[in-house]
């Protein structure tokens, strides 16, 4: 009987090539990442604990501006689930207490960027790591390099730590990235989740960042992602932004005056370029419905139609 022969895959092959890579450049050594739940870092995280074990701790920083039910999500997931060491800082005071008063888009981001890499420094000098790895992907750089925005996992921080930085997915765009993602064997809860910026909700409240805000634009956000599934839509991304506007309205006989929501769907490939989405009516109008009912500060919802170029994805 003539033997079946295994043909390995791309993806595989790609990572026995990033395994044998990290195993390598670690060695007796012990490597920190950032771990957000999102589909690069849970990627590039599963990967790295393929190649060493033990020797990597992700750190989970909760920065006041993550998803619904984010914190629970990801410990669950990657502790419970994968056995990877899991280190969880609650840092949301900081955070919030490092923004008040910016409105600036890209000093937001750099407080930001500038706060974890403090918070994160303070976790690799308990641990006593040697090497940072990072799930920076091609649009990170990419973009970093034309200035379109800065991304807090490009630059600085290997240098701030007197890490050795890796980046195993560093050339791959995030369409290449869930296949690698499938091929580990991640759920698809996690390889099929919509990206998310590095700033989390804070880039989508305009204007100053705070608790009551965030709070806000956090529902809105669960609600577009919820209905969006509900639809069976498969878009690139859907979110909600807050406009930090406020408009006239009416509630029951009295006059309102309450805040703005943005939706934001849109279709692309790898992000660099992306169309706004053709929802069916009703789906967004279910989604106005709910945000109006069930987010007393918020009185009015409209719909982003701009494609990327001349906007990009997020707002800010």
């Amino acid at each position: 009987m003539q033997k079946k022969v295994k043909v390995i895959g791309m993806w595989e092959r790609f990572i026995d090539e990033k395994v044998n890579e990290v195993k390598e450049k670690v060695g007796g050594g012990k490597a920190i990442i950032a771990l957000s739940g999102g589909v690069d870092s849970s990627t590039c995280a599963v990967l790295a604990h393929k190649a060493i074990g033990d020797k990597l701790y992700a750190v989970f920083v909760n920065t006041g501006f993550l998803r619904k039910g984010e914190p629970e999500f990801v410990i669950e997931t990657f502790r419970n689930e994968f056995g990877i060491n899991l280190i969880y800082v609650d840092a949301q005071e900081r955070f919030f207490e490092a923004l008040k008063g910016v409105t600036d888009p890209e000093e937001k981001r750099k407080i930001i960027g500038k706060v974890f890499i403090d918070v994160f420094e303070e976790v690799a000098n308990e641990i006593n790591a040697d090497f940072l790895i990072q799930g920076t992907i091609a649009p990170d750089w990419i973009e970093s390099q034309g200035k379109i925005k800065s991304h807090h996992n490009v630059g600085g921080l290997p240098e701030r730590l007197n890490l050795e930085l890796i980046e195993p997915l560093r050339d791959l765009y995030k369409d290449e990235v869930r296949e690698v993602a499938k091929e580990l064997g991640l759920p698809e809860r996690i390889y099929s989740r919509m990206p998310f910026p590095g700033p989390g909700l804070a880039v989508r409240v305009l204007g100053e960042v705070t608790p009551e805000k965030v709070a806000i634009v956090r529902e809105a956000n669960a609600i577009v992602e919820e209905e969006i599934e509900k639809a069976k839509l498969k878009p690139w991304q859907a979110f909600a932004v807050l406009l930090g506007v406020k408009t006239v309205g009416v509630q029951g006989d009295i006059r309102a005056y309450k805040e703005t929501i943005a939706v934001r769907v849109v279709e692309s490939l790898d992000g660099m370029t992306a169309n706004a989405m053709n929802v069916p009516f009703e789906v967004l109008q279910k989604i106005a419905f709910r945000i109006t009912s069930e987010i007393p500060e918020v009185g009015r919802v409209l719909y982003d139609i701009t494609n990327k170029p001349p906007a990009t994805i997020e707002f800010e």
